[in-house]
């Protein structure tokens, strides 16, 4: 279904706060608006649309004016530098940039004078947003053709690469997304769900599910961003029903005091989903001994080639398990050379579609490296895993080294990159750690370059200069300085055998 379906004056989105509420009439009007104001401008199906911003509820408004109008949406991480927002921009070809400017201060505004050729522009804040709606018609076309988002991960060469699906056939007034088919029943979503949504509308997930919310007519609770007790409270306040998150949530939720923990009702909770990182098993225990089995988990990636499912009882049976697969894409696990392992062996996780499900944009050879050598249309995001005898996947590595920290992808190539270039440095490896609560931390390993002295002192250096050249999130926060790096002869870095001395050794101290 799609907003226009529902009792125009039901919320479809609320703030946490409760101070900010958008109608489903409000957030048809409004979508239909801004795609007239888009196909006026001259957007077809199959162009790009880039959205920077916060947990806006103006977001599901952008939304659904590209889901109507055949158009790719890109939400861009809003803690990115501008320089590396600029290039997901630039790369995804938008012919239009909207902005929450205001909240996002300066970095709106940077991003807009990197990327001069998007010359089309909005404003939450600035008053221009509000203009084009004003300006455009709410009458609804005749074809509102199937739009979707083009989402934006990084690749082994720390670049971002936009994950680019093909558009789907259809009508939005009459034919469900992939997302609804599979979530609104799995789940249980339909008119009466109140879903609270504590993550950025930038993840594929998060934005997702809100979509899921509005097209079975439900509520979604919006937080600006993730609070360990502010989430209680809002489940509370808004007898929240379904909601989802990442198992870093969890650790910060748990670690509240008790006195905190119980002064809040979580009793209307149904389902409480959970993804995004491994979840540690006694974390999961914990969480239903205090909720009680709602927590429903799932593997899947912004590529969207396919997913596995599990619920609480089930993962009581199958501890540590992710779920089995099915309802989209097959499970195969694989050799390094393509052969079909049997249950129990581990190797690389593929899933079976009947057409490839996704492109890497502008990087084919990223989009082959994704497929099986001989089954084109079986794609791996490169994890490492097992199935049991009764089909159930269980996840014990990731091929690339890929750092997991609160749910969050971080990519050490790019960290790497950027150490490197400092005089005091002479070489580099960044892989992630155990982290009590965020589930990975990123460490850094440096070899000085001769005359440097290793010590607080640099290392205080080194992070600094991570900092004012990527995200804050992606800064070591450990570095450790090393005579030398495990490579290969051929010169590659010998991952393994840092990942696993880090392991069996006591962490160092911290910045």
């Amino acid at each position: 279904m799609y907003p226009g379906a529902y009792d125009r004056a039901k919320p479809a989105v609320v703030t946490a706060d409760g101070n900010s509420t958008l109608t489903y009439g409000e957030l048809e009007e409004n979508s239909l608006r801004l795609a007239d104001h888009l196909r006026t401008a001259g957007l077809r199906g199959g162009d790009h649309l880039a959205l920077l911003s916060d947990n806006d509820p103006r977001v599901m408004e952008v939304h659904w004016a590209a889901l109507r109008s055949g158009l790719y949406l890109t939400a861009v991480n809003h803690h990115l530098t501008a320089e590396e927002a600029a290039y997901i921009v630039r790369d995804c070809g938008a012919a239009a940039l909207i902005v929450a400017d205001g909240i996002l201060g300066e970095l709106g505004a940077r991003v807009a004078e990197l990327v001069p050729e998007v010359t089309l522009r909005l404003g939450f804040d600035d008053g221009t947003y509000d203009a084009a709606l004003a300006e455009a018609s709410p009458e609804p076309p005749e074809v509102q053709p199937r739009g979707a988002d083009m989402l934006y991960s990084s690749g082994t060469t720390g670049r971002p690469k936009g994950i680019q699906p093909t558009l789907p056939d259809g009508d939005i007034r009459t034919d469900p997304s992939t997302y609804q088919l599979l979530f609104e029943p799995m789940y249980g979503f339909d008119e009466d769900s109140v879903y609270l949504c504590p993550a950025p509308l930038y993840h594929a997930a998060p934005l997702r599910f809100c979509h899921t919310v509005i097209a079975t007519g439900g509520t979604v609770v919006l937080m600006p961003s993730f609070d360990a007790e502010g989430a209680l409270a809002a489940i509370e306040r808004h007898r929240v029903t379904h909601s989802q998150w990442v198992p870093t949530m969890f650790v910060r939720m748990l670690k509240l005091p008790d006195a905190v923990r119980e002064r809040y009702d979580t009793s209307s909770m149904k389902v409480a989903v959970h993804a995004a990182a491994p979840c540690p098993v006694e974390v999961k225990r914990r969480m239903m001994d205090w909720w009680g089995p709602v927590l429903y988990e799932y593997y899947s990636a912004t590529e969207g080639n396919g997913i596995t499912f599990i619920g609480p009882d089930e993962w009581l049976r199958k501890q540590g398990s992710v779920g089995r697969a099915g309802l989209l894409g097959e499970l195969r696990i694989c050799d390094e050379e393509g052969k079909v392992l049997p249950p129990g062996e581990t190797g690389i996780v593929y899933f079976e579609r009947d057409e490839l499900p996704f492109r890497y944009h502008h990087d084919e050879d990223r989009t082959r490296e994704a497929q099986h050598p001989e089954h084109p249309h079986w794609t791996t995001t490169g994890d490492i895993g097992h199935v049991d005898e009764d089909g159930y996947l269980f996840l014990t590595d990731r091929r690339a080294f890929t750092i997991i920290s609160g749910g969050v992808n971080i990519y050490p190539q790019e960290i790497e990159d950027c150490l490197v270039l400092h005089p005091a440095v002479a070489d580099v490896a960044v892989i992630g750690v155990p982290d009590e609560e965020m589930g990975e931390s990123v460490r850094a390993y440096v070899q000085p370059s001769e005359g440097a002295t290793p010590g607080p002192e640099l290392a205080a250096e080194l992070t600094a200069y991570v900092r004012d050249s990527i995200a804050r999130y992606k800064v070591p926060r450990q570095v450790e300085f090393v005579s030398d790096l495990p490579r290969t002869p051929t010169g590659k870095l010998a991952k393994g055998k840092l990942r696993s001395g880090a392991r069996g050794a006591q962490p160092p101290s911290r910045r």
